[in-house]
């Protein structure tokens, strides 16, 4: 190489050399959170789920894989396994539907379509645990909103927080999620609608096939399908996360006949083994097979769907 192509180069490794340094300052602490905050938790979790860890987050005597066997091997974890499965197969259809269906109508809205954006958006930042509050305390209690309108049409008054045949519970849990989350959804399925290109109508227009039905079914439909994935996923995976409302709501769940406790989710449950019964060994295993169960579906749910396959 000659001396000149030597000359060009050392000035660009030198601007190289000077950028690299404010990168670094620029994303240096947020590399170190994620790695105090997020990885070695994570890392020593993992660990934990190990070993017999009762009362101290120091590793205990090296157990194997005792944790995880007795945690499947508990009745209570597989019944909140089910409970959250039951919960997640109603919750994540419903909440697609209504959020798909409020989109459609929000974007046809030519005046105001901001304000109703903002309107649908706002619930998204109430905590979940005011929410649950709020639902169990004041729409759903005895004298509550919900009873004062069963009493509109001469019914008896229902408890519907406490009362577990019928169970009223869901209604409760399911009307409170849905308040929560199907604006967050609409905004990302909004923009999903707000991207087709409009000449695709216009085409069908030409054929002569009006919007409706069929428009929705073979154009909008097709070009939100990365758009509609996504959104399964990410409502998936707060359903098997849900711990709020449940908690708040219902306590350590809800009991009928015997020892049968319903509509304990395993985040519930894994809360009072570790903070009410101080095993972090098993509460950290319970973690990981509720985790893996998350990733076992996700990835089931992608291969259906396609997600991320071109088009």
């Amino acid at each position: 190489m000659s001396i000149a192509a030597l000359a060009r180069r050392e000035p660009s490794r030198r601007r190289g050399r000077g950028a690299a340094v404010p990168f670094w300052l620029f994303i240096g602490p947020l590399c170190v959170g994620l790695l105090v905050f997020t990885v070695v938790p994570i890392a020593w979790g993992f660990l934990l789920s190990f070993s017999r860890a009762r009362g101290s987050i120091a590793l205990g005597t090296w157990v194997g894989l005792s944790n995880y066997a007795n945690l499947l091997s508990d009745p209570q974890f597989r019944g909140a396994l089910a409970t959250i499965v039951v919960f997640a197969v109603f919750i994540v259809p419903v909440t697609f539907c209504i959020s798909l269906g409020l989109a459609l109508l929000v974007n046809q809205v030519q005046v105001g379509r901001g304000f109703f954006r903002t309107v649908f958006f706002i619930p998204t930042a109430v905590s979940y645990v005011v929410a649950s509050l709020v639902w169990k305390m004041e729409i759903f209690s005895v004298n509550g909103l919900a009873n004062i309108v069963v009493g509109l049409f001469h019914g008896q008054s229902i408890a519907w927080v406490s009362t577990p045949n019928p169970p009223w519970f869901w209604l409760v849990l399911v009307t409170v999620r849905l308040w929560l989350q199907v604006g967050l959804y609409l905004i990302i399925f909004l923009a999903g609608l707000q991207d087709i290109p409009q000449h695709l109508y216009e085409s069908a227009a030409v054929d002569g096939a009006r919007r409706g039905w069929r428009t929705f079914w073979y154009i909008t439909l097709p070009q939100l399908r990365n758009t509609s994935v996504a959104v399964l996923f990410l409502i998936l995976i707060a359903a098997f996360q849900a711990f709020d409302e449940f908690y708040n709501i219902l306590g350590g769940g809800m009991t009928s006949g015997g020892n049968a406790t319903l509509a304990r989710t395993p985040l519930v449950y894994l809360y009072q083994i570790a903070l009410g019964q101080q095993d972090y060994g098993r509460g950290s295993a319970g973690a990981f097979i509720l985790t893996a169960l998350i990733v076992i579906v996700t990835l089931v749910q992608s291969r259906v769907f396609g997600f991320g396959r071109a088009d």
